[in-house]
């Protein structure tokens, strides 16, 4: 079968098409022809050799830590009964998604709802169950004053979503007008520019004084500041790397201004739990509820093109490998 290989870590030249064995579904294991796979920034970053100490992926290997599609054959102790359907999952050992066939354990097989496409349910496998989480962590309140950091990712469109429709004041922070024209597109009722001097300062005066909750999907420097408008007693959330890393902040500090910190711990989910929440955003999707914005799409040969526009910070929304 077709497949990508990591032949080393590196930049995204180190990507390159080859093939790989079809898989065999082991036991309570299964094998799915992929349609799609979801890319995430996490990718880049293993692939440039920085998830060593949580990621046990050794060049070479192929990349890709989920997918969307249907399954063609199921392991010992599989119920049969999922032969054929149409599933979105995790791949066994958080590698393998960018291929033509994929193993997946079966206690992670989520079926897609009618009227939901496998782009959409790829969309959705990884940013749909994070939004979840928070979004059941951090129950936005009517009135509330929200701050959503790298609003137009794959996460923040979502996070936008939520405390929309929960009747916050939502403040999108992106970067270009592209992606706040998108963000308030999508329910913001202000946005920011964190690419601009003295951005968290309009922050501020857009809120009447700091946002009672910060979803930071940025980090680095950019996270830093956002935490340093929170208003006091307020809530934040930093779970995001982009900006060069999790924010700096720490939980003394956020103790002394009453402001509870946390961190990527909070999202970090079982399978079971995992399974559960991107369930119940498909089927918020589904619904009309909330849509994934997929940005772009990418055939399975140009992955490097696909990874470097995500270093890049030229995607809005989400961004997919389709593999057939």
């Amino acid at each position: 079968m077709r497949a990508v290989w990591a032949e080393r870590f590196g930049g995204p030249d180190v990507l390159v098409m080859g093939e790989a064995p079809d898989p065999v579904a082991g036991p309570g294991e299964v094998v799915v022809e992929v349609s799609v796979a979801p890319l995430l920034f996490v990718d880049t970053q293993i692939r440039r050799g920085l998830g060593r100490d949580w990621f046990d992926l050794t060049p070479p290997y192929v990349p890709g830590a989920g997918v969307a599609g249907q399954v063609i054959s199921a392991g010992e102790g599989v119920d049969p009964g999922w032969a054929g359907r149409r599933v979105v999952t995790d791949t066994t050992g958080s590698r393998g998604g960018y291929a033509g066939q994929a193993a997946a354990p079966a206690e992670g097989l989520i079926a897609v709802p009618e009227g939901l496409g496998p782009r959409e349910a790829a969309a959705l496998l990884h940013d749909g169950r994070t939004a979840m989480r928070l979004a059941e962590l951090f129950p936005v309140r009517r009135g509330e004053r929200v701050l959503v950091l790298a609003a137009a990712g794959g996460l923040g469109t979502l996070l936008v979503q939520l405390a929309h429709a929960a009747g916050a004041t939502v403040i999108g922070a992106a970067r270009g007008k592209r992606k706040l024209d998108l963000v308030r597109e999508l329910g913001a009722d202000a946005v920011v520019d964190y690419s601009e001097p003295g951005w968290s300062e309009r922050v501020r005066e857009l809120t009447g004084g700091g946002p009672e909750m910060v979803f930071d999907g940025a980090g680095g420097q950019t996270g830093r500041e956002a935490f340093e408008v929170t208003a006091p007693g307020g809530r934040f959330s930093a779970h995001g790397t982009p900006g060069g890393g999790f924010s700096r902040i720490g939980q003394e500090e956020a103790r002394q201004r009453g402001v509870t910190l946390t961190g990527i711990e909070q999202v970090q989910l079982s399978a079971v739990e995992g399974k559960r929440l991107t369930g119940e955003a498909l089927s918020e999707a589904a619904a009309g509820r909330i849509r994934p914005v997929i940005g772009r799409t990418f055939p399975l040969e140009r992955v490097a093109d696909a990874h470097a526009a995500l270093e890049a910070r030229e995607i809005l929304g989400k961004a997919l490998l389709l593999v057939r």
